[in-house]
């Protein structure tokens, strides 16, 4: 599954995933849709991000980020038990320093 750029598919046919900080450097844009045809796991997400970058880092800054699926953070939840569903924006925040 590719990502896009802008949200093409439809309001409610994609997730949009937001990069901050060093996930935003290492994947090069700000933010991507991807299409979706109903709810799919975060794991699942997380792989289609990771295959979006090849040769980034972005499986390394990934693997340490907070993320936010909503509003809503996912703390220690398993994400193969977290669903997002179609229209839900996922924030992925890598840990910075600063106050």
């Amino acid at each position: 599954m590719e990502a896009t750029t802008g949200r093409t598919h439809g309001g409610e046919t994609a997730v949009t995933v937001h990069y901050w900080a060093a996930a935003r450097a290492a994947a090069g844009v700000a933010s991507e849709d991807f299409p979706v045809d109903g709810p799919v796991s975060l794991a699942d997400l997380v792989r289609r991000v990771v295959a979006a970058h090849p040769g980034s880092d972005v499986e390394r800054v990934v693997g340490v980020c907070s993320v936010l699926v909503g509003e809503q953070p996912v703390g220690s939840r398993d994400p193969g038990a977290v669903l997002v569903q179609p229209g839900d924006v996922v924030e992925l925040l890598p840990p910075f320093a600063g106050g």
